[in-house]
């Protein structure tokens, strides 16, 4: 598959991912581990589409801080989505721990789907 194919198949599913978000904003029937799971999978496979544009080959891993390392490695200015790192707690992997967490306080879902629509617009945009 031609790169340019990669990166534009992991930007569509980004955003099936993050419109998933979209339809959760304001709707408490989708716990909060649910959103932060689909906003984990929109952040991971947006950082994977700026990597593969870059040609930079990464590795089969949920954990965004590693991509997030190997995009700053290579020279690219990642310094405001760091904070997007914390959604690693909602990866695949810890789907299927016993009691997930126990969050301090609800997500809060508009600022969320704002920060990673900007993500999606930068890598979109490369």
């Amino acid at each position: 598959m031609p790169a340019s194919e990669h990166v534009e198949n992991l930007l569509i599913m980004a955003r099936k991912d993050f419109d998933a978000l979209r339809g959760m904003v304001g709707n408490p029937i989708f716990a909060d581990e649910i959103f932060g799971f689909h906003a984990q999978q929109s952040i991971e496979k947006a950082f994977k589409a700026w990597l593969a544009q870059n040609a930079i080959e990464y590795p089969l891993t949920h954990d965004l801080s590693r991509l997030l390392l190997l995009l700053e490695e290579s020279g690219q200015d990642v310094t405001a989505y760091w904070p997007l790192v914390e959604f690693n707690v909602f990866a695949v992997q810890a789907r299927y721990e016993s009691g997930l967490m126990a969050l301090e306080e609800p997500l809060d879902r508009k600022s969320i789907v704002s920060s990673i629509d900007l993500l999606l617009l930068k890598v979109e945009g490369l």
